[in-house]
Parts: structure tokens; sequence; C-alpha cells
């Protein structure tokens, strides 16, 4: 995917992201409020926090896109998943602020009253329009391998089950449980909390260099292994840049060749690889002698 192609993706979906976070934060507050559910308006706190890290994502995307430059040989793409981990600081706060919240409510004894049915047909629209916006950010995050936008993805999927929670505790304070709506708002905290845990080993991994999926790995020997005169590649390592990674490999070939002839065989690699492998936009080549080569670390068997 080009550059071009890879911006307009993202950009659509960080701006429906907002508008619709936007949208949804107004309607829970106000009916959270009206309808004396305590759940929803929690629920409003958690949404304004989708729209706080939909703009922190655009932020990354935006930079995550620029060139590479004198001070950033390698391009921009770190800004990605450093995005994601501010956002598990904002969800962080959020989850915060619920608990105290519900910490005022049932320990300093504050009266417990059940919230209107209202409440209830809103947090049955808050599940489809969450479910709506968390699938097309999931699949254009992916499209375009975003860590940003798939770690916004996975923010706005909490709402659609705390939407559901919300529906869960109204009807049960209506049937005379009105405990079950604070009850709500803690299962919505810890549910915040458990994706900003997995936002966050997510983009820590990206940023230390996880090793790779073994498809990748075995996509970066098939691309390499489908030029001739190539024996075997050993000793590859990849480097996440964020969206994209740079990969530095060895490869065997016939001792007796000529530097011209390695050469030629280094850069056609090069090519298949970042042509074959999606993820690749940078690869590093070291040519060795076949059979003589006997460093065989991180071989892909």
């Amino acid at each position: 995917m080009d550059v071009e192609e890879r911006k307009k993706v993202g950009r659509k979906a960080v701006s429906l992201a907002i508008s619709g976070n936007i949208v949804l934060t107004v309607l829970n507050f106000v009916v959270g409020m009206l309808s004396g559910s305590m759940a929803l308006v929690a629920e409003s706190a958690h949404t304004f926090s989708d729209v706080l890290t939909s703009i922190v994502t655009s932020v990354g995307f935006k930079i995550g896109l620029k060139p590479p430059d004198s001070k950033h040989p390698y391009g921009h793409g770190r800004a990605e998943p450093l995005a994601g981990l501010i956002i598990v600081l904002f969800l962080g706060i959020i989850a915060f602020e619920i608990l105290s919240e519900v910490y005022r409510k049932l320990v300093l004894g504050m009266a417990l009253n059940p919230p209107e049915m209202i409440a209830a047909v809103m947090a049955v629209v808050g599940v489809g329009a969450n479910l709506a916006m968390t699938t097309y950010m999931m699949r254009a995050g992916k499209k375009i391998n975003s860590p940003a936008i798939v770690a916004d993805a996975h923010h706005q999927k909490v709402d659609i089950f705390s939407c559901a929670a919300i529906l869960v505790g109204v009807v049960g304070s209506r049937m005379g449980f009105p405990i079950l709506d604070p009850l709500v708002a803690i299962f919505i905290a810890f549910m915040v909390l458990k994706t900003a845990f997995d936002i966050g080993r997510d983009n820590i991994n990206n940023i230390m260099g996880t090793v790779p999926s073994r498809d990748i790995m075995i996509n970066i020997k098939t691309a390499a292994m489908s030029v001739p005169g190539t024996f075997g590649i050993h000793n590859v390592r990849i480097n996440y840049l964020g969206p994209y990674a740079s990969v530095d490999l060895h490869v065997a070939v016939e001792g007796d060749l000529s530097l011209k002839a390695a050469h030629e065989i280094a850069h056609s690699v090069e090519k298949n690889i970042i042509k074959d492998v999606d993820v690749i936009n940078i690869v590093t080549v070291h040519v060795c002698p076949r059979d003589e080569d006997n460093d065989e670390e991180f071989c892909v068997d």
C-alpha cells in the first residue's frame, strides 16, 4: 500500500472515531444525568476518553507518516506505538475517576436510586454505534498496519461491552436491585484497565522489537530463496518501526562469485522481500560464502 492510500484510510478512520465519540459523549452524559444512571455517566467519561485518545492517535499517525530525514533515517513510524502508550495513560486516569465516583456512592453512603428506562435505550444505541465504529476502525487499522489505530479500535471495543452491561444494570435496578448500576460502573472501570494492559503490552513489544510471528519469517525466507543463486538465509533480525519494519539477514551464496555477482544477488533479495512482505520497507543483506559461514543464529528452517 502506498503512502497516500495509507494516509487516506487512516485519516478517515480517525475522523470517524473523533466525530462519533463526541456525539456519544454528549448523549451519554445528558441521558445519564437525566435518568440518574451512574453507569451511563461513567460511560460518558469513558467515551470522552475515546475522543482524547483518537486525537492522540491522529497526531501519532500524522507524525508516523513523515518520511525519513537526516535525524531519523528509519522514518518516524515509532510515533504510532508511542501514541498507543499515551492512550494507556488516558485509560488509567479514566478508570481511576470511575472508581472514585463509585466509592463516593457506595462507601460514603450516597443514595442509590434506580435509573429511568431512557438509560436502557441509550445503552442499546451505544452498543450499535460502538460496534459499527470498532469494526470499521479495526479493519482500517489492520489494512494499513497501524498500531495506533488498532490500539484505538481495541479501546473502542470496550464500549460495546460496557454499554451492554449498562443495559443489564438499568433493567436490574428497575427490578429492585439498585446496587447493580454502580456495580456496572466498577465493571466498566476494570474493562478499561484490562484494555490499557493489552494495548500497553502490544505497543511495548512493538517498540522493544519482540520476535515476529513465524509467518513473517517464512515469508521473508520464501522471498529471499526465490532469487537464483541463494542457498540459504540466517541471522534474520527484524526491527519494528511502528507500522513498518526493517530486516537484517545473511544470505548464503557460492564462495567463488565475483563481487558484482554477489552484489546483484543481494540487491535482488532486498527488492523481493520489500515487494512480497508488506510489513518490510527496509532490508539490509549480508552476503556470505555457502558452507563457510556457520553462524546459524535465528536460522529460518
